[in-house]
């Protein structure tokens, strides 16, 4: 669905742009309106960045600037709350695969149930265990099948392999995610 139109077409508050549209972009715009465009998804979203300091949680240097504050990144700790460290819930990293449309978003979280509210999608796929480490590996495997600037990638036949490798044997990926966390407060009791 890429264009190639010569000109942007966007308009905003000084008119009409008259700049050359980025080559092959899903819309045509221009370097200029694209960034734009991606800065007001991202307010949402959330930016990666590094914490302004370490999180007292998990120790993490990296974090996401929502417009509102600070999270951790790894353990979704909001900047500003004192943890209580003696009620901390079990921590269970999870790779997920999450289908919309005709894409699958393969990210990582320790709360994937608050993540996945925020994410516009269609069904969950699958959860893997792991973290950040996992989830640049997958990225990484399925590099040609990556949209462009994301996480998202086209539900193609390496992915559904995977996938459903993954779901094998499992009804339901939250029943297996609850075991996890299961085992994990077993291991800490």
């Amino acid at each position: 669905m890429a264009t190639d139109a010569a000109a942007c077409t966007a308009v905003d508050e000084l008119g009409a742009c008259s700049a050359p549209a980025e080559p092959g972009a899903p819309l045509a715009l221009c370097t200029t309106h694209l960034l734009a465009a991606y800065d007001w998804v991202a307010r949402e979203q959330g930016v990666t960045d590094v914490l302004p300091g370490a999180c007292p949680v998990c120790g993490s240097r990296v974090g996401v600037h929502f417009p509102s504050g600070w999270t951790c990144a790894v353990c979704e700790w909001r900047l500003g709350d004192v943890p209580d460290l003696d009620v901390l819930p079990a921590r269970v990293d999870v790779v997920y695969y999450v289908r919309w449309r005709d894409r699958v978003k393969i990210g990582t979280s320790s709360n994937p149930r608050q993540r996945l509210a925020v994410i516009p999608h269609d069904e969950v796929l699958a959860f893997e265990r792991g973290g950040r480490l996992l989830e640049q590996r997958r990225h990484a495997q399925f590099a040609a099948s990556r949209y462009p600037g994301g996480e998202w990638f086209a539900f193609d036949a390496p992915i559904a392999a995977l996938v459903a490798e993954l779901a094998a044997g499992v009804d339901d990926p939250w029943q297996r995610y609850d075991r996890w966390r299961s085992e994990e407060l077993a291991r800490r009791a």
